[in-house]
């Protein structure tokens, strides 16, 4: 992409990307994995408590999107300054959520599985531009002729961190329950909890009646959702 944007006429055509972790409730996010290991009544597995992820929503993804369309540069990565969080407190903030005991099982580091999430790099942050949402990093254009960089580098790098889902700004339990609860992906989850306890409250627990109230709440909920 980058090599590409070199050679384009700007004024015709615009190569630019974003970047981003999961987005929360997507695929390959575990919060969906978290919700059902909750309504089966299972262990919720977590790899490693400490580790740490970005909290996008679909939304913010989508404006990042749109952001980049109408202000990119060829060449332009933009990243969202996004909050973070560790496995662990969402985790809780789910139970405290859906109002569940279940055990939270640690079932060890999978393999290629990263502790922290990375957006930036240390060289990618010493020539971004900070747009107040969102970072821009602009094309490495220098050319080819490294011998100009073997006698002076640049100290401002050393100075630099990475810009990872560590070093963001921490949501404690409380803030991740706010935002989880904004989202319709949960609102629906938390309806479908609703229904169910409402038929067991009534009917009893005789394992049919739960299972035919399961049911009708996902056509409900998909009733609704369509229409």
């Amino acid at each position: 992409m980058i090599a590409k944007s070199r050679i384009l006429d700007p004024d015709k055509q615009v190569f630019c990307a974003t970047r981003y972790g999961n987005v929360i409730a997507s695929r390959g996010s575990v919060i969906p994995l978290f919700i059902k290991q909750i309504k089966e009544n299972k262990p919720i597995t977590i790899t490693d408590p400490n580790m740490t992820r970005f909290m996008m929503t679909l939304d913010e993804s989508i404006d990042l999107v749109e952001f980049a369309f109408r202000n990119a540069k060829p060449g332009d990565i933009f990243v969202q300054k996004a909050p973070a969080a560790t496995i662990r407190d969402i985790a809780i903030a789910l139970k405290e959520i859906f109002d569940s005991n279940n055990e939270i099982r640690i079932i060890g580091t999978r393999h290629g599985e990263k502790m922290h999430e990375t957006l930036c790099s240390r060289e990618e942050m010493a020539r971004a531009e900070d747009l107040g949402k969102y970072y821009c990093i602009s094309a490495d254009n220098r050319d080819l002729n490294y011998s100009k960089y073997f006698a002076k580098g640049e100290k401002k790098i050393s100075t630099l961190s990475d810009y990872n889902s560590n070093n963001t700004i921490q949501l404690d339990v409380d803030q991740i329950k706010e935002l989880l609860l904004s989202l319709s992906f949960i609102q629906e989850e938390l309806k479908y909890k609703w229904y169910i306890m409402k038929v067991i409250t009534v009917l009893g627990t005789r394992p049919e009646l739960i299972k035919l109230s399961r049911v009708i709440s996902e056509l409900d909920l998909y009733t609704e959702h369509v229409l």
